[in-house]
C-alpha cells in the first residue's frame, strides 16, 4: 500500500519565531514531527536537526524495510523496523545533544518528536515527548500516542483528574525530549493499517485547541484540505503557540 502525507507549519499568532519542524518523504514512507525548545532559536536548530537526522538514519538502515515487507512480520522484522526507528530518534538525540554542548547558547535545548514509518501492511510509530499521532479508520479516531509531560504522568498515577489537568499550570513540562541528553526513553510500536486509514501527526500548537471529535471530519477531506483547515482552526482559537500538521492517507 502506498502513503501520500501533505504536512505544513504555521508560525501561530503570538511567536515571533517558528520552533517546530516536520518532513515526510512519501517515497521512504517516513513521517516526523518535531516541536523544539530552548532559547536563542535553539528550538528551531533542535527540531530541524532531529527531523533530518531520522530521515538519514531510516534511509541508510532501509534494508530492515524491505526485509519486512518481504518477509512479513516474524518476531525479528519487526523488532528490525522498531530498532531502526528507534536508533534513528536515539542518533538525533546524540546530534542535538552534541550541538548544544559545542555552543552555550544553545544548552539545554531539545524537541519533541513523533514519527511515523509506513509499510505495506504495517506502520511503526516513535514518540518522545507530547506532539501527538492520530489514526482515522472507519469513522473512529484514535491516539496512537502518550503525551510524555508531568500532567499526563500525574493523571495516570491518579494524582490529578482530566478536569485537573487541563487547567494545570504545569501541562506544558515535558518530561521526555530529544536532545536535553545524550540518550532518551523511545516509546515504539507496530500497528496493521488498511487502505483507506488516516494519520494525523502534529505539535502541541494545534491538538491544544482540537476536540478529538473533530479530527474524523477534517481527515475526510483530503491531506491537502485538511492540513489547511486544521491550522486555520488553531489560529482562529488563540494561536498561541507553534502549529504544524502531517496528514498521511493510506491506498
Amino acid at each position: 500500500m502506498a502513503s501520500n502525507g501533505v504536512g505544513r507549519s504555521d508560525i501561530g499568532r503570538r511567536r515571533m519565531s517558528n520552533e517546530d519542524a516536520f518532513i515526510l518523504d512519501n517515497d521512504v514512507g517516513l513521517y516526523v514531527v518535531a516541536d523544539g525548545m530552548g532559547g536563542h532559536a535553539a528550538g528551531e536548530v533542535a527540531s530541524q536537526e532531529a527531523v533530518e537526522t531520522v530521515l538519514g538514519m531510516v534511509k541508510s538502515g532501509y534494508a530492515a524495510v524491505q526485509a519486512f515487507e518481504s518477509e512479513g512480520p516474524t518476531q525479528d522484522t519487526v523488532r528490525g523496523v522498531q530498532r531502526l526507528l528507534e536508533s534513528a530518534v536515539q542518533a538525533a538525540t546524540y546530534m542535538v545533544f552534541a550541538i548544544a554542548e559545542n555552543d552555550p547558547e544553545q544548552k539545554g535545548m531539545g524537541t519533541t518528536l513523533s514519527a511515523l514509518l509506513a509499510m505495506r501492511d504495517h506502520a511503526v510509530i516513535a514518540q518522545v515527548g507530547d506532539s501527538r499521532i492520530y489514526l482515522v479508520r472507519e469513522g473512529a479516531v484514535y491516539q496512537l500516542t502518550e503525551d510524555h509531560t508531568l500532567v499526563a504522568w500525574q493523571v495516570k498515577q491518579g494524582i490529578i483528574s482530566e478536569a485537573e489537568a487541563a487547567l494545570s499550570p504545569h501541562k506544558n513540562v515535558i518530561t521526555r525530549a530529544v536532545g536535553s541528553r545524550d540518550y532518551v526513553q523511545v516509546d515504539t510500536q507496530t500497528i496493521e493499517i488498511a487502505d483507506g486509514d488516516r494519520f494525523l501527526l502534529c505539535s502541541d500548537g494545534l491538538h491544544g485547541y482540537l476536540k478529538e471529535s473533530e479530527i474524523v471530519p477534517m481527515l475526510t477531506l483530503g491531506p491537502d484540505m485538511a492540513v489547511t483547515k486544521l491550522i486555520d482552526l488553531a489560529n482562529s482559537r488563540g494561536g498561541r503557540d507553534n502549529i504544524t500538521a502531517v496528514v498521511v492517507e493510506i491506498g
